[in-house]
């Protein structure tokens, strides 16, 4: 199986298979678990510089801040399991 990598802006890229939640960075428990994920060394900052507007939790247990909102990332990965499916249809015909 290929692994399916999808942007999260600014040439930043993730496995999307790894993806476990994407949530917004307002919350109080959000803020939390970035702070912990910051004391393990297990925050990657993927914002550039700019606003966090996301934050991605994968299975590993990294925690990744971004700054494209979580709906964007979300049609990202939903429009490269669409486009993965259409591949897969088309080898099957052949």
């Amino acid at each position: 199986m290929k692994p399916r990598m999808v942007s999260i802006g600014f040439g930043n890229i993730v496995h999307a298979n790894r993806i476990v939640a994407m949530v917004s960075p307002d919350s109080a428990p959000v803020r939390r678990i970035v702070a912990d994920a910051r004391d393990r060394g297990m925050l990657v900052d993927a914002t550039q510089g700019r606003r966090t507007r996301a934050v991605i939790i994968t299975d590993s247990g990294h925690v990744i801040l971004c700054a494209v909102h979580p709906e964007t990332v979300a049609a990202r990965v939903e429009a490269d399991e669409d486009a993965h499916e259409g591949e897969s249809e088309s080898r099957r015909r052949v």
